[in-house]
């Protein structure tokens, strides 16, 4: 018999574009956004990011990989009818799944009551992974919002993915576990880009400010740099656009927080990709099979 992770391979490989190329294999960046804790912004970060990119014509996949809560539908104030547990089931296909969020930008709803990837039954790994491969080979952004905290999908996430997106508050208990979770990455991987945004900032300077302290703890403990991707502003408009389930970078284009986020994409764009995206659901569900 097989093992799983060459079976895994032999799939990803049979799984061809129209024009017969393998999907995955020429996948653009596959960004994994996490935080030590939850309540630091990291799901509006996600959606708002993802609208960003968009509205500069980039394709963006944005998928909620966050298993136990699952709620980016709800920020984006849409109502899918599908979700990723439809494709664990067979019970529809890759593209009954995605939900057009805006030109440009496509959402892959997550499936709420997932314990761990570890649970899946062979014939469920299989299926998940042709269902996005095909649906996110050609993105240039593939966005992937997981869950809060350092558990074994979040680890998994990060790990497959070619950059994670840590995000984190100036709040001391907020640092600590995302020093927590850069120290749980780097352990097994150290070679993993990771570009931290600091949310709910007085000013410019006290987001600078944190990233340095983060660093030099970082440096001196873990013998690593973070990379700076900037901070979003403390702002009211944000609040009400979450009330109002629309994204603050639609509802408020103008804000202060909006503006932020055009930075932090210019930061993005402007950064180059450590690694490609590509091979990232053959990583992360031979991962979740070990």
């Amino acid at each position: 018999m097989k093992d799983q992770a060459q079976r895994l391979r032999e799939l990803a490989r049979s799984v061809r574009s129209p024009v017969g190329r393998t999907l995955g294999t020429e996948a653009g960046r596959v960004l994994a956004v996490a935080s030590g804790k939850g309540g630091v912004g990291k799901t509006s970060l996600v959606a708002n990011l993802g609208l960003v990119l968009a509205s500069r014509g980039h394709s963006v996949t944005v998928i909620d990989a966050d298993f136990g809560l699952a709620n980016l539908d709800i920020l984006l104030n849409l109502s899918p009818h599908r979700n990723l547990s439809h494709l664990l089931r067979g019970e529809a296909r890759p593209e009954d799944v995605v939900v057009e969020a805006s030109p440009g930008m496509r959402v892959i709803p997550g499936a709420s009551g997932i314990a761990s990837l570890a649970d899946l039954e062979d014939s469920e790994r299989d299926r998940l992974l042709a269902s996005l491969t095909a649906l996110t080979g050609r993105e240039e952004f593939v966005l992937v919002d997981t869950a809060a905290g350092i558990g074994r999908n979040v680890v998994a996430l990060c790990l497959a993915a070619g950059e994670v997106v840590l995000v984190t508050n100036p709040e001391p208990t907020s640092l600590a576990d995302a020093y927590g979770l850069t120290k749980v990455l780097w352990a097994q991987s150290p070679d993993t880009p990771i570009l931290l945004v600091v949310n709910s900032v007085a000013t410019p300077e006290e987001g600078r400010g944190v990233h340095e302290r983060l660093d030099q703890v970082v440096a001196r403990f873990l013998k690593g740099r973070l990379g700076y991707l900037g901070h979003i502003v403390r702002d009211a408009h944000v609040g009400r656009a979450a009330v109002r389930q629309t994204p603050f970078v639609t509802a408020y284009p103008r804000c202060a927080a909006s503006r932020c986020l055009h930075v932090i994409s210019d930061a993005l764009l402007g950064s180059q990709s450590a690694r490609s995206g590509s091979g990232f659901w053959q990583k992360l569900l031979a991962a979740g099979a070990g």
